[in-house]
């Protein structure tokens, strides 16, 4: 049985030298090799950066810290003018839409009064 397994590991090995051999000899295979050979360093490159953004975000977490912590009672002061900001701009769009209604109902009655004298 273990003769049959080296025989069928021999098989496989040789067909698949012939099979490289194959592609080696084709038209093309350069530009392949080539692409392949390419995209083996990019992947390293961009690996290599994407354990650089774990530290970064490390970096950025702390930095956030000392930031709350030198900064102090900011936090609460800048909710309470965005809350302020936001009430504001919420009175100015309803009073926009109550003198555009009271235009458009001002200019119906115009309309109906006009065609009434007509």
């Amino acid at each position: 049985m273990a003769r049959q397994r080296t025989d069928l590991l021999s098989k496989l090995t040789d067909a698949g030298e012939e099979a490289i051999n194959r592609l080696h000899d084709a038209p093309g295979a350069d530009r392949l090799l080539a692409v392949a050979t390419n995209m083996r360093d990019r992947v390293d490159e961009l690996t290599k950066k994407v354990r650089g953004i774990d530290a970064m975000e490390k970096r950025l977490r702390d930095l956030e810290r000392q930031v709350e912590k030198l900064s102090g009672g900011a936090k609460k002061t800048a909710s309470r003018s965005r809350s302020a900001a936001k009430s504001t701009a919420s009175r100015s769009r309803a009073a926009a839409k109550s003198t555009t209604a009271k235009a458009r109902s001002t200019a119906t009655r115009r309309s109906s009064s006009s065609r009434k004298k007509s």
